[in-house]
C-alpha cells in the first residue's frame, strides 16, 4: 500500500511534533499564560516534560519517522498540540488560520519548517477564514470531515473546499453545537477520533444526528465514549496503525469498550500535557505520511 497523507488510521510514518521545553519554554512563561489560554489548571513545567517524553517514546517505539517543529518566540504554551495549525494533504500542505486569537503565529512557524525541510505547501487559508486543523478528519482518501464552529468558519471551508475539490476531494461540513462557548477547546476531533477503516471513537451527545447517523449508514462501529469520560479525553484517541490506540490514561471505560472491539490501547499520563490544556494525542501530533 502506497503512503498517504489521507487517513487517521493507517500505520504512522512520519509525524512531527513538538516538545514541551519548545512550547512551554520554562515555568515562568507558564506561569504568565496558561489562564489566558484557559488551560484548567496550571501545568508543572518538570512533569511536563517528563510526560512528554514518555509520549514521545510511545510514537517512536511504534517505528514512526519524528520530526520535531523548532522553538519560537512568537509561538507559545499551545503550540505543542501542532495538529491544529495546518493540514497533510496528497498535495501538499494546507496552512491554517487560528480560531483562537492567541494561537495566530503558529501557522506561519509551522509553515517556515516545511518549506525548510522542502515538503511542498498547497495553500494558505486568508482572513477572514478560519481553520484548524483539529476540526477536520479524513473518512477515506478521497473524503474529509471538517467542522463548522468557533475554531472553523464558513469562509475558512470554502477556501478550503477551494483547495481540494480541484483534486477530486469530497468535503462533508459538520456543524458543531455551541456547548461551553467560543473560548473553550472544543473540535471536530473532541468528539470523533476514527482508528481504523470503519471504527471510530465518538461522543454521540455532542454529535450531529446527521453526521452520526451518516457514519452508521457507511459502516462504522461506533465506540461510545462515556459522559464521565469526555472531559478526560476519552474520545481523543491517536491511532498508530489500524486498531493501535494511543489515548490519555484515566479513561477506563473507553478504553475496555475499544479494546473489546479488537484494538489495542496504550495509554500514557497526560496530566500536565493533556488534559490540563485540552489537548490529547491526536492534538499533540501532526501527521504526515501513513501507509
Amino acid at each position: 500500500m502506497s503512503a498517504t497523507s489521507h487517513s487517521e488510521y493507517q500505520t504512522l510514518k512520519t509525524v512531527f511534533l513538538k516538545s514541551i521545553e519548545s512550547g512551554f519554554k520554562d515555568q515562568n512563561h507558564i506561569g504568565q499564560h496558561w489562564q489566558s489560554l484557559n488551560y484548567l489548571k496550571q501545568p508543572d513545567y518538570e512533569k511536563a516534560i517528563a510526560e512528554y517524553l514518555d509520549f514521545a517514546k510511545l510514537i517512536q517505539g511504534s517505528g514512526t519517522t519524528v520530526a520535531y517543529f523548532e522553538k519560537t518566540a512568537e509561538t507559545g504554551m499551545d503550540s505543542i498540540y501542532c495538529r491544529d495549525a495546518s493540514i497533510a494533504t496528497n498535495y501538499g500542505m494546507i496552512i491554517c488560520n487560528m480560531g483562537k486569537a492567541q494561537r495566530s503565529a503558529e501557522p506561519s512557524a509551522q509553515k517556515a519548517i516545511f518549506e525548510k525541510q522542502g515538503i511542498s505547501v498547497l495553500g494558505v487559508i486568508e482572513a477572514p477564514g478560519l481553520l484548524e486543523g483539529g476540526d477536520v478528519a479524513w473518512l477515506d482518501e478521497n473524503t474529509l470531515a471538517v467542522a463548522h464552529g468557533y475554531r472553523t468558519n464558513q469562509d475558512g471551508y470554502d477556501q478550503l473546499k477551494a483547495l481540494l475539490e480541484p483534486h477530486g476531494v469530497q468535503l462533508v461540513q459538520v456543524p458543531l453545537p455551541h456547548y461551553k462557548g467560543q473560548d473553550d477547546v472544543f473540535h471536530l476531533m473532541s468528539i470523533f477520533s476514527p482508528v481504523d477503516s470503519k471504527l471510530a471513537v465518538v461522543y454521540s451527545p455532542l454529535m450531529p444526528v446527521f453526521f452520526r447517523n451518516m457514519l452508521l449508514d457507511h459502516g462504522y462501529t461506533l465506540v461510545e465514549v462515556p459522559e464521565e469520560e469526555f472531559e478526560s479525553m476519552g474520545c481523543n484517541v491517536l491511532a498508530l496503525s489500524p486498531r493501535n490506540c494511543l489515548m490519555v490514561n484515566g479513561n477506563p471505560i473507553t478504553q475496555s469498550r475499544l479494546e473489546a472491539a479488537g484494538a489495542k490501547v496504550t495509554a500514557y499520563e497526560g496530566h500536565h500535557i493533556s488534559v490540563f490544556g485540552g489537548g490529547g494525542p491526536t492534538c499533540l501530533t501532526r501527521p504526515i505520511l501513513r501507509q
